[in-house]
């Protein structure tokens, strides 16, 4: 099917990405512009209404991928991109919000330095790095962007990681979050006009509930328990997502921490109700489909009028575009101030981690439009990035914030290592022996990630035992020395 734009639609969609590089250019403040702080936290000034909206717009930027998962499995994707993310969510409001935003750091490897050692550090950053990759953005504004102006894919995405990352040389993270401001409105706009266009021209829910199979109407999906479980794990990434923790280390006090995040959890509840019902009446309407990656873009064909379709594409552009300035920016700062600065470290260069940041803002962009050609699939990057990095990061980040739980720096190394690479070799075995059909056949017939998370559980807990018997066998030598001088 091919997608039509009124020139009333261009228009509208050039308009929105010139408003975007005025308001992240304009968001630099003249004074202080060297000030590291500045550049990489805005100060720590945010304000509860600024917490949330940055936080909603950048934590929901897979917006084809969530409609590519909901054209195929339907009331899953609540299952897997809602209710978790909630509960974890919550989680981290009430437990880490607060702890984070008292730490006054910049990133997670500033956190596993100081609690763990160097090399804890530096493998936590190679992970960070994994896990805030922004080549699913690429790739989902790339298309959008094809869809929309006709260009190849690989030039699209060229262009549009340009107009979206430029800003942010001059502006940091104040620019990321002036825009994420812009686009949270522009992403409500835009799904609240789908829905009801749908409802008219179609019809409400029992037009649904007639024209998709059944199983798109359960909970799993058709997908096994197993593969529901291993997506319900991912929503972890939640408790060491650097987003979460860069918004919280920005944020005013432990008050706009906490609660920003909760208000958050909200707005996400509304929008994902908005995305799944636009998910199904694409379903039904558009059945077949060789790309569910397009799902919305040619819902939107079907079902809007010009000037309304310029709107839905504002705001799937938004919603992408604010999670992809957000991700860039944490890489950067990792490979600026977690890598090249701690590398070249003296006591006279602190305010050269701007410099670094930007050079990381290059290095970032670059790779990330190679991951983004490189795999096709929105849904399949976040299932690997997911499933490689959790199982490291998990315990010696959330640990590292309760003195009780935290794990000698020497088991914080290996928890990390034995976690990632366990399910990392999982992962590449699942590669090489598959199924004639071309399913992936894991050891044991267990998604990488339960092995890398059980194993890094065990080497936890047989650190923690180990910590507390050398302990023991300690206190033991010191009374016995007492008791010999009496």
């Amino acid at each position: 099917m091919r997608v039509n734009f009124a020139i009333e639609d261009i228009i509208l969609i050039v308009l929105y990405f010139v408003s975007v590089l005025y308001i992240g250019f304009r968001a630099k403040k003249s004074d202080n512009n060297d000030a590291v702080e500045e550049y990489l936290l805005a100060g720590r000034s945010l304000t509860l209404p600024m917490f949330v909206a940055t936080l909603v717009s950048t934590w929901y930027g897979g917006i084809l991928g969530v409609g590519e998962f909901t054209y195929k499995h339907g009331l899953a994707v609540w299952f897997v991109f809602g209710l978790p993310y909630y509960v974890f969510g919550s989680i981290f409001a009430f437990v880490l919000a607060g702890k984070v935003r008292r730490s006054k750091l910049f990133t997670i490897p500033d956190r596993l330095a100081q609690v763990y050692d160097k090399r804890t550090s530096f493998l936590g950053t190679i992970l960070t790095l994994i896990l805030v990759t922004p080549a699913p953005y690429f790739l989902m504004l790339g298309v959008l962007f094809q869809i929309i102006f006709g260009v190849d894919l690989k030039l699209s995405i060229v262009i549009s990681t340009l107009l979206s990352v430029s800003y942010l040389f001059a502006g940091g993270f104040r620019a990321d979050v002036y825009t994420d401001i812009f686009e949270f409105f522009l992403m409500f706009v835009g799904f609240s006009l789908i829905i009801p266009f749908a409802i008219v021209k179609y019809g409400g829910i029992n037009f649904i509930v007639s024209n998709v199979p059944r199983e798109v109407l359960t909970l799993t999906g058709g997908n096994s328990i197993q593969y529901i479980i291993a997506w319900f794990l991912i929503a972890v990434w939640t408790l060491v997502d650097p987003g979460f923790y860069q918004r919280c280390y920005a944020a005013r006090d432990e008050r706009t921490a906490k609660y920003g995040i909760l208000i958050s959890i909200l707005f996400w509840m509304i929008f994902d109700f908005m995305t799944m019902t636009a998910g199904l009446y694409s379903r039904a309407i558009l059945p077949g489909l060789e790309q569910p990656l397009m799902a919305y873009p040619l819902l939107a064909e079907v079902v809007l009028p010009k000037v309304a379709k310029g709107l839905f594409y504002i705001g799937m552009l938004a919603t992408i575009m604010s999670t992809l300035n957000t991700l860039v920016f944490i890489s950067a700062v990792t490979i600026g101030n977690d890598i090249i600065w701690k590398l070249k470290k003296t006591h006279n260069e602190v305010n050269k981690i701007n410099f670094y940041t930007r050079i990381g803002l290059i290095i970032t962009s670059v790779l990330s439009i190679l991951l983004a050609i490189y795999f096709p699939s929105v849904v399949d990057l976040w299932y690997i990035i997911g499933t490689l990095t959790i199982p490291g990061l998990l315990i010696p980040v959330i640990t590292s914030y309760f003195e009780s739980l935290t794990p000698s720096p020497r088991h914080a190394f290996l928890i990390m290592v034995s976690g990632f690479t366990c399910s990392f070799v999982s992962f590449v075995i699942g590669q090489v022996f598959k199924t004639p059909s071309g399913e992936p056949i894991y050891p044991l017939g267990l998604e990488p990630m339960f092995p890398g998370l059980i194993l890094s559980f065990l080497v936890y807990v047989l650190g923690k035992l180990r910590d507390k018997n050398l302990f023991f066998r300690a206190e033991n030598v010191i009374f016995t020395n007492k008791k010999l001088k009496i």
